[in-house]
């Protein structure tokens, strides 16, 4: 049975963005024997619709070879998505309480790669809130990857949160994750074992 990864980009960005790519280039180079199905949604800004649109493909995808990696905010609704459908994921530099981490961005922000304006209100950070996982059921099925140059989210609320989950700090890197094509073998080797 082929597996299934689901990329989920961050705050701002979109399928464009530079680890979506490489991503991407990485899955078709594989033979095709090996090679998982791969989707990058254009997640929605809402938090709400980003999560509709998520549930969407996983209705049409077998779950027991179901895995989200997610980046940043992508990596908040990875997490919910994966304790929702009981999938393993993959987290990069992820927001582990966005609803405050996201506040100094409220109003008018732009998206990095297509140039379209939105507006992050009360809102947004209401949906975000109301998403939150207090805890993840099953550690084992998480992989983090965290730098400890993250300049935008601190690093340590993630090793907290995701205690008990496949672990890789790097010292210094930053929010774009730097050298992210060396943690792309173990990205797609987690995402391609079975459901435990």
């Amino acid at each position: 049975m082929t597996p299934t990864i689901v990329y989920l980009h961050g705050f701002r960005s979109s399928p464009q963005s530079a680890k979506a790519t490489r991503l991407a280039q990485a899955v078709a180079s594989l033979p095709a024997r090996l090679r998982p199905v791969l989707h990058i949604p254009d997640l929605p800004h809402r938090p709400s619709l980003a999560m509709a649109a998520i549930a969407r493909i996983v209705a049409a995808v077998d779950h027991t070879r179901l895995c989200f990696v997610g980046s940043s905010l992508g990596g908040f609704y990875a997490t919910c998505a994966a304790e929702r459908y009981g999938t393993r994921a993959v987290l990069v530099n992820p927001a582990v309480s966005p609803w405050d981490e996201l506040r100094p961005h409220a109003g008018v922000q732009t998206n990095l790669h297509s140039g379209a304006s939105f507006e992050v209100t009360d809102e947004h950070f209401a949906e975000l809130r109301a998403l939150a996982v207090s805890r993840i059921t099953r550690p084992d099925r998480y992989l983090l990857l965290v730098q400890s140059g993250d300049e935008v989210l601190d690093y340590r609320q993630a090793i907290a949160f995701y205690a008990g989950a496949w672990q890789r700090l790097e010292g210094c890197g930053d929010h774009a994750f730097s050298g992210f094509d060396a943690q792309i073998p173990a990205i797609l080797g987690f995402c391609a074992l079975q459901r435990a």
